[in-house]
């Protein structure tokens, strides 16, 4: 009883200070040791961090590690090269002010499924969609969606090779790949582009009724990233066509799936395996698929741009630099769940959610991603905490009900996109202050797009996928 009750006031805490902007790095460990001590195993309290903690914090960083690398050093190329913007432009210029909304969703659409990171995507994208709307008097309170939408929803969680972190992290517990279910991806990929699409049109058009315009904003800095967006505005001064900018973007996806279903289905790994007895080879190639694509991506963007970088150092460097904050932050998630997992109250809250649906554990896994992807204001570390204690459990329920894991991958992917932007989401209060607004000006649209139709989705995939299965 006390040790469940420790559990909950930890997950309130964690929330709570998240919220105010207290680092998860110092948080996580604090709330793992005060669960414990809590729960009356006093001494136990150090002991949980330095073996529990960390060594679950040592095994994310150990998979996962050359992900997060990779993934913000290439989204850096793409900012400082000036090949973001000028996808950016292209696809203003070709749909114009008119169509202002889906020119930001697609924009930041086709930037993220390319690998480019979210943070990147909306320093780069904010000034471009500012002008934009406010050439077409769509009030500006709708950015922070549109934004949103291209960028934290169906690229990340649902379109089948996505390299978004939340798509690899499912791997190594289910022996899949990027493209898991693709098909049924592409359906929930499709309910939230246009419904959050049209929800977005919706609200435009019942401002534009109600006389409401761009509206007086005060563009200046606001809480406090005016240098951050200063220092992500120096790019490259040369010109990039939109031809070489989206090759890289096409390599990422393209080499991924090359790799994935003709190079590696090819390949004899028993050597490997002899000389790496415990190395899981099928947990594995769908991690390697992606550290191989995005290591070419970077490769052939430095080349085709040589000659025309302001700083090529400055921008590796920083792309590696920005890479630590958000991997820590997610491991130290993982560390926290493990800990919260050691405990003897987490016996009665796991029973509770492996027995939501026996039959049916794609509602029980839907349930637990999201809900600590809600808690934790992280879909990576939600999705990471629920695999990290919960993965073995899904997938034997899964080959004892027949379930495909490819469909429990997808599922586990757009079930941990739902509530994790609750207000609390760093991601979410990033956003906001990039755009100079308030929870209270934008988050109901941010709600709707990242949260509502996102969940809409993820019904719709189980409900396909358990009358028809993995597609």
């Amino acid at each position: 009883m006390f040790s469940t009750f420790a559990i909950i006031i930890t997950l309130l805490l964690l929330m709570s200070f998240a919220y105010r902007g207290y680092s998860v790095l110092i948080l996580a460990p604090i709330m793992a040791m005060l669960a414990v001590f809590l729960s009356g195993d006093f001494l136990s309290s150090i002991p949980a961090y330095t073996d529990v903690f960390m060594g679950a914090l040592s095994g994310f960083l150990l998979k996962f590690f050359p992900i997060f690398l990779l993934g913000a050093l290439f989204g850096r190329l793409m900012a400082d090269s000036g090949a973001a913007t000028a996808i950016a432009r292209t696809v203003v210029e070709k749909l114009g002010a008119s169509k202002a909304i889906l020119a930001v969703i697609l924009v930041c659409a086709i930037l993220t499924y390319g690998g480019v990171s979210l943070f990147v995507v909306a320093f780069a994208i904010y000034p471009i969609a500012k002008d934009l709307f406010k050439a077409a008097d769509i009030p500006k309170r709708l950015i922070p969606a549109a934004i949103a939408l291209g960028s934290f929803t169906f690229t990340m969680t649902a379109l089948p090779g996505t390299p978004a972190i939340q798509n690899a992290i499912p791997i190594p517990y289910y022996n899949t790949n990027v493209f898991a279910a693709p098909i049924l991806g592409i359906i929930g990929g499709t309910v939230m582009f246009i419904g959050g699409w049209l929800w977005l049109q919706s609200r435009a058009k019942k401002a534009n009724a109600a006389g409401e315009g761009y509206g007086q904003h005060d563009e200046g800095d606001v809480g406090g990233v005016g240098a951050i967006k200063k220092e992500s505005e120096t790019l490259s001064t040369h010109h990039t066509s939109f031809t070489v900018a989206m090759i890289p973007l096409v390599l990422v996806i393209g080499l991924n799936a090359l790799l994935t279903y003709a190079v590696f289905p090819s390949m004899d790994f028993s050597g490997l395996q002899t000389q790496f007895p415990d190395l899981n080879i099928a947990g594995s190639l769908g991690l390697w698929s992606i550290i191989i694509s995005l290591v070419v991506a970077c490769v052939v963007l430095i080349v085709l741009r040589i000659g025309h970088w302001n700083n090529l150092q400055k921008t590796i460097n920083r792309g590696t630099y920005d890479s630590m904050l958000p991997i820590f932050n997610t491991a130290s998630e993982v560390g926290y769940g493990a800990v919260i997992a050691s405990l003897a109250g987490f016996l009665l809250i796991r029973d509770s959610i492996l027995n939501l649906n026996p039959d049916n554990p794609l509602i029980s896994e839907a349930v637990a991603m999201t809900t600590l992807a809600g808690i934790t204001g992280s879909s990576s570390g939600g999705l990471s905490i629920a695999l990290s204690t919960l993965g073995e459990d899904y997938l034997r329920m899964a080959v004892n009900a027949g379930i495909d894991p490819e469909l429990m991958h997808r599922v586990a992917v757009m079930a941990a996109g739902g509530l994790d932007t609750l207000p609390h989401s760093g991601a979410v209060i990033t956003l906001l202050a990039i755009c100079g607004l308030t929870h209270k000006q934008s988050y109901l649209n941010v709600a709707m797009v990242t949260m509502v139709i996102p969940l809409v989705a993820v019904a719709t995939v189980i409900t396909l996928g358990t009358m028809f299965g993995s597609f």
